[in-house]
Order: structure tokens, then sequence, then C-alpha cells
């Protein structure tokens, strides 16, 4: 994971100050989980999780507030200020600051949408299929959430056929037994100087 940080850490800026590395992927492919891992190695760089910004009436439709809070203050060099949804409460709690850091990761279903690519400085793609991944988001929230997931199933197929993220990939991120795999991404041609690195246990995982 260190290598991956400090490969990311020397990327050119790609909004205002800041390098936003995208995290995408089918829900229940394990995002949360590597971003926050990632973020650990990259010295608790922040993480902005998309869930905070999706909501029930727009899962995917929320790119203009996206825009709005976040991508134009932090392209000024400015504190972002967003409000992030609720999903008990089914409402938007009080603004919430995120100011300019040197790399802040951006996760969640939709993060290498089209609107977003221009202002990312890498896109990281979870590289599980969505039978998998979806078998595993519905695992892990139970069956309360089952009329959800049906919903939300629809809506993410139709999402990644009109704005599909993957093809621009710059790296495939693939969960091992223990750590993970870094791929080339589809976006990158695979060279003789492309370098993967694998999991060797928890306290390096890439």
């Amino acid at each position: 994971m260190h290598h991956l940080a400090s490969r990311l850490r020397h990327l050119p800026a790609s909004c205002g100050p800041v390098r936003l590395i995208g995290v995408d992927g089918h829900a229940g492919s394990g995002k949360s989980t590597f971003a926050g891992q990632l973020a650990r190695a990259l010295d608790d760089a922040p993480v902005l999780h998309l869930d905070d910004i999706a909501s029930h009436d727009e899962l995917f439709e929320w790119t203009g507030r996206l825009l709005t809070q976040v991508i134009e203050p932090l392209g000024r060099g400015e504190s972002a200020f967003y409000t992030p949804y609720d999903w008990r409460t089914r409402a938007f709690e009080p603004p919430r600051a995120l100011p300019p850091a040197p790399v802040i990761l951006v996760e969640g279903v939709g993060a290498g949408r089209r609107a977003l690519r221009p202002y990312l400085a890498h896109l990281l793609w979870m590289e599980l299929p969505h039978e998998d991944s979806w078998a595993r988001g519905q695992h892990r929230d139970g069956e309360e959430q089952r009329e959800f997931w049906a919903g939300w199933v629809t809506a993410e197929r139709r999402h990644f056929a009109e704005d599909p993220s993957r093809p621009y990939a710059d790296l495939l991120v693939r969960q091992l037994e223990k750590g993970y795999e870094i791929l080339p991404g589809p976006a990158k041609r695979v060279g003789p100087d492309q370098m993967l690195t694998h999991g060797d246990g928890p306290s390096a995982v890439c």
C-alpha cells in the first residue's frame, strides 16, 4: 500500500492544489475498506464517501451538488462544505468541512463518472464482478435492506451502462486473501516498465 501511496503523492495536482483520487467499483466491491487503508498509508488523507452525497431520491443524480459543494471550492484552493445525507432519517445534515489536502480520496459508485474524470489525478477500480459485489453487499446489509438493494441494482446497471468508469481506470485493485494486487487499468497500456505489486500481509498490503 505504501508503494501505491507514494505513487499517488507524486502525481500532478488535479483540482486546484489537490490530487483527487477516485475509488470506484460496484456496490459491495470493498471500496470503503480499501479507501480507508489507502488513506492511512497517505498519512490519514481525507476520504469523501459518495454515500454522503447521494440520497434516496438521487442515487446517481448528484453530480451538480458535488461539483458545487466540493469540486469548485477545492479547485479554488478553498475548503469545501458539503451536506452529508443521513440514510436513516432521509435528511441532509449540517454542512461538513473538507479542507484542501495534498491527496483526497473520493470513494463510491460513480467516482469515475464522466463529469468528475477531468478533476481526478487517478482513477482506481475495484476489480470484482458485479454479481459477487452485490452478493457481498446484500449479505452485509441484511434482510432489512432487501427492498433497497432491488432498486439499487437496477439503478447501478443503468448508471454504468450510460456512464461506465472501468474503461477509464488507471489502476485495477484486486483483493487477495491478504492485501491487494494492483494492476494496470484499461486506461493505460501495459508496458515492460509497469510494476505489479502484490499483497504481503496487513502491514504492507500493496
